[in-house]
């Protein structure tokens, strides 16, 4: 027992040395949430050290979620970190990988990858049943892990998927919120033949739009509210039919135009409590709202309605694993069509100046990379 223990330790202490001689010195600056308020800080922080059945991976492409945004702020939903920080946000991210420790399960070193950035316990009554995705003590990078706002992280083997042919750093960096969008549109249902409204112009509606369109959806509505740079990506994706509530209230602006026939599927992507409720009145009789927004305080329904008119509200928020290769499909097939999704690239040391632009919605998606070490030729 007590050389295996032994035969561990050394093992990670020879997985230690491997990476400071591939990286150098045992620091890195990363963009953090270190305090329970407003802000993040892009600071100096221990360079990982991959352990057993983990990979090494060089950051090349990270993206800047609503997620971020929220942390950032501070405006409520992501309590639960509080005891955890400091923490390296980022959850969308992609990289080459340096090393593997232990069974590499097919991973070369120089592989670009996309990382799944959750990993369920593995012991929890769910995880035990098969039911993984609902782990209730699940592992996620950049809320309750360090995440990818860095120049490097260690990451499962299992969980780092190869990109395919024709998928370069910035689109594999997509895969994470594509992951959302496609399961949000599975959740929905959406068949050839439905109308459909999506609610919300960011990151996630728009891909919700996209995958609704690939699913043959009839008709594509996106709303959202005075936000003309997200518009242009949409309308760069192909979409023309936006409604742009500008200061009025959603009822008001979808009613002059969509009175009689209403959506057989409502996307709601906006994080808005109110917007839930507003958005029944233009569902169909057992129509399905599907809610992919996180709110930061409870959303007030009129069940009666909903009893009455039959609706099925229906929560979605990470999603399966077997969705991973088809979005790395759709980005390999549909790459240059998602890459209008992305407005901004910059460096990670400009990370809260991202961060900024993200917030007051001067940027869509913005692709953030670390400056990392040359490599030889």
């Amino acid at each position: 027992m007590c050389r295996g223990g032994d035969r561990g330790a050394r093992t990670h202490a020879l997985a230690l040395a491997l990476t400071r001689s591939l990286i150098g010195s045992s620091f890195m600056k990363a963009l953090q949430k270190t305090a329970p308020s407003f802000g993040v800080e892009f600071r100096e922080v221990p360079r990982p050290v991959p352990r057993p059945g983990e990979a090494l991976i060089e950051i090349t492409a990270a993206g800047v979620c609503g997620t971020d945004v929220h942390i950032f702020e501070w405006s409520g939903g992501y309590e639960f970190m509080a005891p955890l920080l400091p923490l390296t946000l980022g959850h969308e991210f992609a990289g080459r990988v340096i090393d593997v420790v232990g069974d590499a399960n097919g991973l070369a070193p120089g592989a670009l990858v996309a990382v799944i950035p959750s990993a369920p316990c593995g012991s929890c009554a769910h995880c035990l049943s098969g039911a993984a995705e609902s782990c209730e003590r699940r592992s996620a990078k950049g809320t309750s892990a360090d995440g990818g706002f860095a120049p490097w992280i260690t990451a499962p083997v299992v969980n780092c998927l190869e990109a395919p042919n024709g998928v370069d750093d910035e689109l594999a960096a997509l895969a994470e919120p594509l992951t959302v969008a496609q399961e949000a549109v599975l959740k929905g249902g959406v068949t050839r033949g439905d109308r459909v409204l999506v609610i919300g112009p960011g990151t996630i509606g728009q891909a919700i739009a996209l995958y609704a369109r690939m699913a043959e959806a009839a008709e594509v509505v996106v709303v959202g509210k005075n936000d003309p740079l997200r518009f242009e990506t949409l309308r760069a994706l192909g979409f023309w039919d936006l409604v742009d509530i500008n200061d009025g209230d959603l009822e008001t602006a979808l009613a002059s135009r969509f009175t009689s026939q209403k959506f057989d599927i409502i996307f709601e992507a906006t994080g808005v409590p109110e917007v839930v409720q507003q958005s029944l009145t233009f569902l169909r009789k057992e129509g399905v709202l599907v809610v992919a927004g996180i709110h930061p305080r409870r959303a007030s329904l009129d069940l009666t309605r909903l009893v009455r008119e039959r609706h099925q509200i229906r929560g979605t928020q990470r999603a399966p694993r077997n969705v991973w290769p088809r979005v790395l499909d759709s980005l390999a097939t549909e790459g240059e069509r998602f890459r209008h999704m992305i407005t901004h690239r910059m460096s990670l040391d400009r990370g809260v100046e991202a961060l900024e632009l993200a917030r007051t919605r001067r940027a869509s998606k913005i692709i953030l990379s670390p400056v990392v070490r040359k490599r030889s030729s």
